[in-house]
């Protein structure tokens, strides 16, 4: 993809780090930046040296959300949220474990943006908020799938309807967030994370992460059957013969995602 204007990209081997790179705006999702992490997320997906994408934001917040400053009487509803969407999708899509490096404020769309990822760390400094309420808006960005999913449905509809601003020790509480640690820590919690993730058998871990996603809307003897056909897959990896050598002469399995 070409240079993006509104991302930064840092590559540590076999991790992405993707920034969100508004902070005049508090990295406020627009237009552009929705097109560039589509056109990202679509490279990404097809990109096997890429193990692990980290999502994070510029300056002191991850995503203020959309940009609504930047519509225009001209701008079609619709179309708009579609493509907006699009990002939500091709990002729940992604075969790779993705992890949400939480920073600061994440509201509205931004906090979707985070939830949409598999695993989210944050600062004691972050913040939280389904805003959308506050703006005459109903969720959008996936929240509404997402929601009941990781807080239960009662208390997914407190976080919509109400649209109150959590501190990041209550997110943790509630199940919004896997972990949180001090600022100077963030990094580092990251880091040991996204390194484990990218040590691991790429294959096997996106089929977990695929039937985990879909496990909800899947009966048990169909996700019986789909874990069936995933282990015969795994089973004619190299990745699951080197496991199996690692494992008897005892040392760590290295893992090449064949």
């Amino acid at each position: 993809m070409a240079d993006p204007e509104t991302l930064v990209l840092d590559r540590d081997g076999a991790v992405l780090t993707v920034t969100l790179s508004r902070p005049e705006r508090k990295n406020a999702l627009n237009t552009q930046m929705a097109v560039e992490l589509l056109d990202l997320f679509g490279t990404v997906a097809f990109d096997e040296d890429v193990r692990v994408l980290v999502l994070t934001g510029a300056g002191d917040a991850f995503c203020s959300g959309a940009d609504l400053g930047s519509l225009t009487p001209d701008t079609h509803g619709l179309a708009h949220m579609r493509e907006l969407h699009r990002v939500a999708q091709t990002l729940h899509d992604l075969p790779q474990p993705t992890i949400a490096r939480i920073n600061g404020v994440a509201a509205g769309a931004g906090l979707n943006l985070a939830l949409g990822c598999d695993l989210t760390v944050a600062s004691t400094e972050a913040r939280f908020s389904e805003i959308f309420a506050r703006r005459g808006l109903s969720t959008d960005f996936g929240g509404a799938w997402l929601l009941p999913r990781l807080v239960g449905l009662h208390r997914a509809k407190e976080l919509a309807l109400l649209a109150e601003v959590l501190p990041a020790s209550e997110a943790e509480r509630l199940g919004l967030v896997n972990k949180v640690v001090p600022p100077a820590e963030l990094d580092t919690a990251v880091a040991e994370w996204a390194q484990r993730l990218a040590a691991g058998p790429p294959i096997a871990l996106a089929q977990t992460k695929r039937m985990l996603n879909r496990s909800v809307e899947t009966s048990w003897e169909a996700m019986l059957d789909q874990e069936s056909t995933a282990q015969t897959v795994n089973f004619s990896t190299k990745d699951m013969a080197e496991a199996m050598r690692a494992f008897f002469e005892k040392r760590d399995p290295t893992f090449e995602g064949r």
